[in-house]
């Protein structure tokens, strides 16, 4: 197949990035399973932006820097905040739908460790409504083609430049070729055991990027969600934290608070630390976790959560009545392939946008709600680098910035299981990590070899990153070195293939 742009991938960035390609040339659409199976159609929450009249996106740049505990990139923090009220706005101008006040003004949440109401939801179904509004646009943009059932799961390189991806389409191996080629294939949650994300994200973007030369990093920090059902034959559903922005509490088994004793900010801290005091006072009581709304309005519940609710009540479970047990579960990835503020890879021809891709924006933890907005904004921006200057090379001053190596891998290729990948995944590179552990992963899922399943090519890269990381950050804890050291790894790591 021949287009002139190539989008592998179907959520908020790479529809918005076709958005942004409209007149530009012929799009080819690449998604893997049906165009709503993605991380975009499962956000529960929100998205974030400064559109409120008591906020500015100078208050959304100081939350955001400070939940991602010292390293993001405040030039990809500053785009996000400053773009993102223009492009949500747009976006309600092409017919996304959120809550509204009585008044008709829009109805803003709270969540985790933002200091003012900025999220914007649609109850609890936000990205579907966003997709949908998305897909019914690019729908009306000629030139653009969808090949559903699309599985990449490799991209072609010549003379050292992308010149589109390998996928595989109802059983055929199917070539597809163009000027240029964005990779927007959401995350890798998948690679563990306990996770929220569907059963699409199995990290292919970042390993087919990686595996052609492409520099990955910040792979090491990994979101796992504090509140994900927990009930035994039940999916892991997630369990938005807007739950907990509209005042539902964690309780332990004798219903008692506790996020007091972990963190000053109790219950709305950063999600990693109410993800590891969820785990340690489990492990403190001998008991369940449970996030209980019973003091809430039920009407209000059953109305602000309907999703949620009908989750809850498949497992037998009343949202406004009953105490519902929680666990984390892996959620989001704050790494993926290097890109600047344009989108562009290390490697030339190669776009990367939304959660595969790492601008810094989110540095060691992203801020909740965060992630629709990344993928809406930086979407726009790669959409419009295909469009404009295809051939221009990533900015040099973003690898600039690196802790660089070339990762070598030695010993004997390990034929690991994909489910045995994802259990060793969530027991050693989980929320509490060790050497020893990372080490045991690393022995487990051997050395790269082709034709292995992208779960165990970005569980080793995950791994490995956080066996170089010798401290606790955000999302990555080390139960060795269980202190944030700024002298030492106030730095990003990066890597490509050796």
């Amino acid at each position: 197949m021949q287009a002139d742009f190539l989008i592998v991938g179907s959520g908020i960035a790479a529809l918005r990035a076709a958005a942004s390609l409209e007149g530009a040339g012929d799009v080819l659409v690449l998604t893997k399973a049906g165009p709503h199976a993605g991380n975009t159609d499962y956000a529960q929450g929100g998205i974030a932006a400064a559109v409120g009249p008591d906020d500015t996106p100078d208050l959304h740049f100081a939350d955001t820097m400070a939940a991602g505990d010292g390293l993001c990139d405040a030039r990809a923090v500053r785009v996000l905040v400053d773009e993102g009220p223009r492009y949500v706005r747009q976006l309600i101008d092409w017919g996304a739908v959120f809550d509204r006040a009585a008044d008709g003004t829009l109805e803003l949440g709270l969540e985790a460790a933002h200091g003012r109401r900025r999220v914007l939801h649609a109850r609890d179904a936000t990205g579907r409504g966003i997709g949908r509004a998305l897909w019914e646009h690019v729908a009306r943009i000629a030139g653009v083609r969808v090949q559903e059932q699309a599985r990449a799961v490799s991209l072609i390189v010549e003379d050292g430049r992308c010149a589109g991806a390998v996928f595989v389409q109802d059983d055929r191996i199917v070539s597809a070729r163009a000027r240029c080629t964005l990779v927007a294939t959401g995350g890798a949650g998948q690679v563990f055991s306990e996770t929220t994300n569907p059963a699409v994200a199995t990290g292919d973007g970042i390993a087919i990027a990686w595996r052609a030369g492409a520099a990955v990093a910040d792979l090491e920090f990994v979101q796992f969600h504090p509140t994900a059902l927990k009930v035994p034959g039940q999916p892991r559903f997630l369990l938005s934290e807007a739950l907990r922005g509209e005042g539902a509490r964690l309780v332990n088994a004798a219903g008692e608070p506790f996020m007091d004793r972990y963190d000053p900010a109790g219950d709305l801290a950063p999600r990693d630390r109410v993800a590891r005091g969820i785990v340690r006072e489990a492990q403190r009581t001998g008991g369940e976790i449970y996030l209980t709304l019973a003091h809430l309005d039920a009407a209000f519940v059953h109305r602000r959560f309907p999703l949620i609710a009908a989750a809850c009540r498949r497992a037998g479970l009343d949202l406004a009545a009953d105490r519902i047990p929680v666990g984390p579960a892996a959620h989001y990835l704050m790494g993926g392939v290097v890109t600047d503020l344009a989108g562009r890879t290390t490697l030339p021809g190669l776009f990367a946008a939304g959660e595969v891709a790492c601008t810094g924006v989110h540095g060691a933890n992203r801020l909740a709600s965060n992630s629709l907005l990344e993928g809406l904004v930086f979407g726009a921006r790669a959409g419009e680098a295909m469009r404009g200057a295809p051939g221009t090379p990533i900015d040099p001053a973003v690898v600039a910035g690196f802790d660089a190596r070339q990762e070598q891998y030695r010993g004997e290729p390990s034929a690991i299981a994909e489910d045995e990948a994802r259990a060793v995944m969530w027991q050693h590179a989980g929320l509490f990590r060790t050497e020893a552990g990372l080490q045991d992963v690393l022995g487990r899922l051997g050395a790269a070899r082709a034709g292995e399943p992208s779960v165990v090519t970005v569980g080793r890269l995950i791994a490995s990153a956080a066996l170089r990381r010798q401290e606790s950050r955000g999302g990555h804890f080390r139960l060795d070195y269980p202190e944030r050291n700024d002298s030492r790894w106030k730095r990003r790591l990066m890597e490509t293939v050796g």
